[in-house]
């Protein structure tokens, strides 16, 4: 029965959760798609109400995943997790949960620096807090980066969009600094993965594999 469950596949808005859904898909597994808001900055705006409306907000939909029939929760976004414990409520509910900042924590003791670009300052903080609980000595340069996500959703190539963002400049800020890497810190990212990776030498890291592995352990 557990092998034939769909998974339940959370995420900030309709894009990115069907971006998570993709990837489920990918795995041979049904995904079920739990968006929490309509655009990146009516997700924003969720992200920093009250603990309490959060929570109970996510409660809400893993509640409506579970009666799916849903056993295992895809959290594709970062900023979410940063937001939202998550830890609590795999317990409250039996359901696996498996969130970026579950790779995060992993991650961060196999390096000394790391550049982070995140969609918003929410998930800035709530990644280098994994990040400093992980490997306390290591060296983090931080940037967000909201105005990429809207031209995301827009539909902006990734070409142009890594040109109208300056993300190449980013990425070279990062490896003048001393990085070894740049962490994309916002599921959105991996649109443009390889748009950037022809403009930069530096390494870019995307969570999502490891997720899939972890969410089948």
């Amino acid at each position: 029965m557990e092998q034939r469950s769909p998974i339940a596949v959370l995420a900030g808005t309709p894009v990115d959760t069907e971006m998570g859904a993709a990837l489920v898909a990918g795995t041979g597994r049904r995904p079920r798609s739990f968006p929490l808001a309509e655009d990146p900055r009516s997700q924003t705006a969720f992200q920093i109400s009250s603990p309490a409306e959060k929570t109970a907000a996510v409660r809400a939909v893993l509640d409506r995943a579970a009666e799916a029939g849903c056993r295992r929760v895809f959290v594709y976004c970062n900023s979410l997790s940063a937001s939202v414990d998550f830890g609590p409520l795999a317990a409250e509910t039996g359901l696996r949960i498996v969130t970026p900042l579950d790779v995060y924590r992993t991650l961060a003791p196999r390096y000394h620096r790391l550049g982070l670009l995140a969609a918003n300052a929410q998930g800035l903080a709530g990644i280098e807090r994994t990040f400093f609980t992980s490997n306390p000595a290591l060296d983090l340069l931080g940037a967000c980066a909201l105005p990429a996500v809207v031209s995301i959703e827009a539909g902006l190539s990734p070409e142009e969009l890594v040109e109208r963002h300056h993300l190449a400049e980013v990425a070279e800020w990062f490896r003048l600094c001393g990085m070894e890497a740049m962490v994309l810190g916002c599921t959105h990212f991996p649109y443009f993965k390889e748009a950037l990776a022809r403009r930069t030498s530096l390494p870019l890291i995307d969570p999502a594999e490891e997720m899939l592995r972890l969410l089948f352990v």
